[in-house]
């Protein structure tokens, strides 16, 4: 386990969390969660205007904080792979104007690899 940003990792692989944590990203953006989501959020409101017994309210109540706190860490969790990704282009745009500023253009065409071209 590491906790240093994903730019200053060493190896460049996507590791098991990383895809995981992609798979639930997609999930959650997609219709059916957001349909899920509504039926939680009526379920709460039914609960407390029926006036269920107390322990019934704390479960709804629970599985939303519990929802919304797994959101956080998706959310935050993709925010990371898209500054990373980000910064990667950056690098390789201001490695390039370098190089073409220097006179070296062809060094700098293939040599940059962009994220998601082959080389």
């Amino acid at each position: 386990m590491s906790f240093r940003h994903p730019a200053e990792r060493a190896d460049s692989g996507r590791g098991h969390f990383e895809r995981v944590a992609e798979r639930a990203s997609n999930f959650t953006s997609s219709p059916v969660f957001f349909l899920l989501c509504l039926l939680l959020v009526a379920t709460f409101v039914a609960v407390h205007a029926v006036g269920l017994s107390l322990s019934g309210q704390l479960l709804i109540g629970d599985l939303i904080t519990a929802v919304t706190l797994l959101l956080l860490a998706l959310l935050k969790n993709a925010e990371r792979r898209a500054e990373h990704a980000i910064q990667r282009k950056l690098d390789a745009i201001a490695a390039a104007l370098l190089e073409q500023r220097s006179g070296h253009t062809d060094k700098a065409r293939r040599s940059r690899v962009w994220p998601g071209s082959a080389r």
